[in-house]
Parts: C-alpha cells; structure tokens; sequence
C-alpha cells in the first residue's frame, strides 16, 4: 500500500487529503475544525482527521506533499517589488519579514510540524508540487475522462494565473500560461474589493447580484482595464490596481474611472450603481473564458474539458461554456479552490511521480465529494446530550417522513447525515433545507437564518431524472457548478410593472412556482441528487415529491455567514440554538426548536465578522 498525504496551508483554505493507492479516502478543510473561515494555518486538525479516518499514522505514510512552490512564489514577490520599487515599499516592509521568517524556509516549516505528529519523520519524504500542476491534477485524475483539455484559473499561484494542460491517462503536461500581474482572477477581486465584499471570501456574491444589475461599464473595463485577445489571453493595465505591491486592490484611479469611492460595507447600502458593476464585471469574465475555451476548443479539437481554480467556482460562466456545445463534456473540480490543492498534489505524486495507472470512475472518483468525518449514533448521543439538547431518536423511515411532514409545515430544516462535503458547497450533508415553492423562504432564510444580504440566491436540490422537466438542462450536476433556467412552463408571466422594477425591487416577485430557489433572472445554480451517491438525501426529496409534486428542496449550507460549514454534531446544535431553524435532523435524531431549553439560545447574528 502506497498512503500519500497532500497539504495546501499559508494562504487561505488550507485542507489536507489522503490517498492510499490512487483511492481518495479522506479531505477536509481546516477551517471546519478550527471553526475559523478561510483558516490559513497549518492544517493540524485536518490530517488528524484523514490519517484517523484511513486508521493509520504519520509513519505510515510515504509521501506528504505541498500543493506549490514556496521559492517560486517568493521569486515573483521579489521581482514584483524590485520592478515597481520604491513604489510599494510599505507593503514590502510588512510583507518580508514574514517570509523570511516562515514562509521562505517552509520546507523546515512543514518538516518541523509534521514532527509534531512523528517525530522520527523523514525530511525526505516531503515534496512539492507546483499550485497550478495541483488545480490541474484536481481536475483530471478524479474526472471521467482519459484524455481532456484542463484550464485552471485562479488569483496567482508561483507565477501562473492562468493555464492550459492537456491530459491523457496518467499524465498532465502544462501547454500554456497566463502569469502574474495578469489575472483575471485578481480581477474579479478587485472589483469584489472595489463593491465593499471581502476578497477571496465574497466573489460569489458579485455574482449573485449581477443579475439585479445591467452590464452598463462592459465597455469601460475593456477600453481601460483589460485588452482581450482573440484567443482569450489578456493584459491587466496595472495603472489602475494596487494589488501588485500595495495593500488595496484597487487604487483612485480605479474610483475615479467608474466615479464612486470603494463601498464601505458597514455603513453604505448596496445600490443600482454596485448592481450595474457587478453584472459588468461578471460579463467580461464571461466574455474572456468564452473566447478562451472556444480558442482552445478549435485548436486542439479534444471533446473533454476539466476545470479548477477559484474562478471555476463561477457557475454562471461554467455553464455559458456548456451552452457554447464546443465541449461534449466538462467537469469541474468540487473543491476547485486552494483547498482542492491538496488532493490535486497528491494525486499527482501516485500518477505523475510514481506512474502508476489509472482507473477511471464513469461518474468520477470523487465519492459524491462526501470526504469529511462522520458520526456513530453513540457519538452524536453524547455530544447532544452534553450539549443539553432534547430529542427524538427514530429510524430511518420516521426520520424521512417527520422531514418531510417539517418540509410542508414551512419549517427551515438544519439537515446533518452522512460524511462531511470537501469544498465550499454544501451538498445534502451539512446543508439547510426547506420547501422551494415557499414566496417567502428565500427571503427568511437569508435575514433570520443566514444573517446575510436578502438578495443571495439559494440553490435547488433536484433528483437526477427529474431535472430536464424543471430546468434547462440535462446534465449531471452533482456539485452545484451549474447554472440553468428553470422551464418556462414552471415560470409566472411578468406584468409590464414587473419587468420595469430596477435593482432589489425585484426580489420580491414570484417569477415561478419555485420562487426560493428562483433567481431575478430565472436562473438557478443545480445540484443533481442520485440514489448511489447520498442515498438518504435522495430518499428525503423522493418522498417530498410523493407527497408535492415537487421533486426539489432548497439546499443552502449549514452555517450563518461569515461562520465555516458545521462539521460535528456539536456545531450544529449551536448554529441551530443560534438562529431561527426550527427543526434539527442528525442523522436519526431529530430536534424541535420549541423542545429545547430557551436558556441555551446563543446570539449567532454577531458571533461571525461579515465575509
């Protein structure tokens, strides 16, 4: 048995993942264990938790593996500072004497903390891998395909912002790359800055409010931000950012270009002008990515393409690549971020370095994403108990039917079961659940329960075989990385009032007969559920459409804002004690709000800094 541990850390979502013979066994994220969002830290908890999960320890793994370069990054620090010197030099201050104390020297780093788990610990088992080889590796190795064209984009790995690979069995070979400063990855995050959200925590939400908006200032970023070639590669200008040695992303220049100041979030309200900025920016992404994968399409004339990198969390340009049909096939890595780093460096050592072969999963091997840690009955017993919670133990037939009884009642749902999901998604297994033909949900869950901005859209849980009835689209999407319309024929005709509201005046109209998970542009990010790959989750829709009609449920993660995915039963009785979830179902043990102690209320609105 060959055991290799992959480890992203230092930057943001550090994780750690297990790979015994090419299988992927465990990964999770650090911050669901710290229960610090984003946490950068050596991922102590994480490997704990995937070497207990395979029942081994450190010594028995044979290689651990980091997911970049540390030399090549401080390379590009280096000479980006040397090039705009003395510009910057504040930024260089701050920044050199943590590198030069930690970071520079990771590799005695890294050994030194892998001692603490074994202190006979071999230095040279360690290895690494470069950031953009590890989104690659992500992307391909557990795919469905043996030979795909892989794009990864992301902020900046060493160099690389950007990169094309082909891959054919056990091999990946980088063909191309777009490098540091230009990024449209850095992109999309300074206007993410630029709309007062938190960079690298918030790019999602530019792209739930582009629909509220029009694409007015597409011409503006193009004529002065970015030149786009035919092919899709592209040249940032960088007279209007400061990311590249300052400590903003974007400086007043930027402002005065668009004529407004940075939004500051804690005190000024979002308006139509962020709105129109947000549908402006996500259409040049789109417009890049499209030239890019249509290029890339017509040149190499292979039918498969693999994704990864933060921007292919963007799941309204991840499906305007479907619909160009120049792809037969696409599949994206669920944890396509710094987190999937981590698998990805690890798959690489078992195929790249060691050459083994591979065996192909027709669906992919990525095991539904369901990579976490689980709970026995007794454990969760004990943790609710110590906890002080009241609750009903059921089998598992009760537990679906009284859900689902909830379900109808208009109950918002913390749902617990199974292993825990790898990547930002929650996918029926730490997610909050409820009916989507509710007018009211979509607004409840994101003010009493999430405690975040009313227009964030949620997503619909829809069995497989009932997906082409509901939505255009016909396709697996079993990690939420589609975007699709829902069927005219589910949809409300607008009035002409209606179609003329402008900005948030248009949250509060019923567009379709599921309207919680209906964006204002008819557009719903899909996840598709099958029986073999979280076999509870889908028993609970089928019988919610036995007794609907509706085979779909509202599926948002398990957390409030600003707080990491819960990840022990413990988490989620105190997000549930801390909002206003009315029903907790972990595993067969099922909670009602009005049973528990009201002295263990907690205050969850403010418990987490805004993200």
């Amino acid at each position: 048995m060959t055991a290799i541990l992959g480890i992203s850390a230092f930057y943001h979502d550090s994780a750690a993942a297990l790979v015994l013979n090419g299988d992927i066994i465990a990964a999770a994220q650090e911050e669901r264990f710290t229960r610090i969002k984003h946490d950068a830290s050596f991922p102590k908890k994480a490997i704990n938790f995937v070497l207990k999960e395979a029942n081994i320890s450190l010594d028995h793994i044979d290689y651990v593996v980091f997911y970049e370069k540390p030399f090549l990054k401080f390379e590009r620090l280096l000479e980006t500072y040397v090039d705009n010197a003395p510009r910057g030099f504040s930024s260089f201050r701050k920044a050199m004497p943590i590198w030069l104390r930690e970071k520079l020297f990771q590799k005695s780093v890294l050994t030194n903390e892998l001692k603490r788990f074994d202190k006979n610990f071999n230095p040279k088992k360690l290895l690494f891998s470069e950031h953009h080889y590890s989104h690659a590796a992500s992307a391909f190795f557990p795919s469905p395909f043996d030979n795909s064209l892989i794009l990864t984009i992301d902020g900046v790995g060493e160099w690389a912002t950007t990169t094309v690979s082909i891959g054919k069995n056990n091999n990946i070979k980088i063909i191309k790359e777009i490098n540091f400063p230009n990024s449209i990855g850095l992109l999309y995050s300074a206007f993410t800055y630029y709309l007062g959200f938190k960079v690298n925590s918030g790019e999602y939400k530019v792209m739930g409010l582009a629909p509220y908006g029009k694409p007015k200032f597409v011409e503006i970023i193009k004529d002065n931000l970015i030149d786009i070639k035919n092919d899709g590669s592209f040249c940032l200008n960088q007279s209007f950012f400061n990311y590249t040695t300052g400590l903003t992303m974007t400086n007043q220049k930027f402002s005065k270009l668009f004529g407004q100041k940075v939004r500051k979030s804690e005190n000024e309200k979002l308006t139509q002008f962020h709105m129109d900025i947000a549908a402006s920016i996500q259409k040049v992404i789109e417009d890049i990515i499209i030239k890019m994968t249509s290029s890339l399409a017509a040149e190499h004339n292979i039918p498969n393409l693999c994704l990864a990198g933060g921007v292919a969390l963007n799941c309204v340009a991840n499906s305007k690549i479907l619909k160009t049909g120049h792809f037969k096939n696409i599949w994206i890595q669920p944890a396509a971020g710094d987190a999937g780093g981590s698998l990805g460096a690890a798959l690489s050592v078992w195929y790249q370095f060691l050459k083994k072969p591979r065996n192909i999963n027709q669906k992919d091997s990525m095991k539904g994403s369901l990579l976490g840690p689980s709970f026995t009955q007794d454990s969760i017993k004990e943790s609710l108990l110590t906890s002080g919670a009241k609750f009903q133990i059921l089998d598992s037939k009760s537990t679906i039917k009284k859900t689902v009884e909830a379900l109808e009642e208009g109950k918002a749902i913390g749902w617990f079961q199974n292993k825990m999901e790898f990547g930002p998604r929650a996918l029926g297994a730490r997610s909050i659940i409820a009916d989507p033909r509710s007018e009211k949900m979509q607004k409840n869950l994101n003010l009493k329960v999430k405690y975040r901005e009313s227009f964030r859209p949620f997503a619909p849980s829809i069995l497989r075989h009932e997906l082409s009835d509901w939505f255009e689209l016909d396709q697996d999407s079993s990690y939420m990385l589609l975007v699709a319309k829902v069927k005219a024929k589910h949809c409300n005709q607008m009035t002409e009032e209606e179609e003329n509201l402008f900005g948030i005046d248009k949250l509060n109209i019923k567009r379709s007969i599921i309207p919680a998970v209906t964006h204002v542009d008819y557009s719903a990010r899909v996840q598709t559920v099958e029986k073999e790959i979280n076999p509870k989750y889908y028993e609970l829709i089928n019988e919610f459409n036995k007794k609907t009609g509706c085979p779909i449920l509202v599926n948002t993660s398990f957390n409030v804002r600003g707080e990491p995915i819960v990840c022990t039963p413990e988490d989620a009785f105190k997000c549930f004690m801390g909002t206003d979830l009315d029903v907790l179902v972990v595993e067969n043990f099922f909670l009602i709000k009005s049973d528990q102690d009201k002295m263990l209320r907690q205050d969850y609105k403010n418990k987490y800094a805004l993200d």
